[in-house]
């Protein structure tokens, strides 16, 4: 009975001094490829630190803009149950009607405003989760459109 108590003593100590370390492995884009459970005796491996890229200044042409001086505003983003549009326009134009599509491109609301409106409240309850299009239809022709995610 001595000699399994001992026994029984040394395994314990021998086997709660191991590391257990999990490894993990990952492809270029950093998905995990290869999850290791290492009990004892691993090596120290790690994910490499990624390289530091290089990144340029952003120009003006970068920028997608609506017009120099169109002011069109839009809260919140992400919506949950209304979605308020406001716009300044210039050279005479106005919005005529506003559209609201699904990443699929469906139309799911054709709105058309007043002359002399200057906004608009879209309702998002009816629809899921998810991203949106809201595009904005000018009286000369332009078509403006703004990504809405809906929490």
């Amino acid at each position: 009975m001595k000699t399994f108590n001992t026994f029984l003593l040394l395994a314990i100590c021998t086997f709660s001094s191991a590391q257990q370390k999990i490894n993990f492995s990952y492809d270029a884009a950093g998905n995990q490829i290869v999850r290791a459970l290492c009990l004892s005796g691993c090596s120290p491996a790690g994910k490499p630190a990624p390289e530091v890229k290089e990144m340029e200044l952003v120009t003006e042409d970068d920028l997608l803009k609506f017009d120099k001086e169109d002011v069109i505003s839009y809260y919140p983003n992400p919506v949950k149950e209304q979605l308020y549009v406001k716009w300044q326009l210039i050279n005479d134009s106005r919005v005529s009607s506003i559209i609201v599509y699904g990443v699929s491109g469906q139309v799911l609301q054709n709105l058309s405003t007043k002359a002399s409106s200057d906004n608009q409240i879209i309702s998002f309850d009816q629809y899921p989760r998810g991203v949106y299009l809201v595009a904005l239809n000018y009286t000369n022709g332009e078509q403006k459109t703004i990504k809405i995610i809906k929490q």
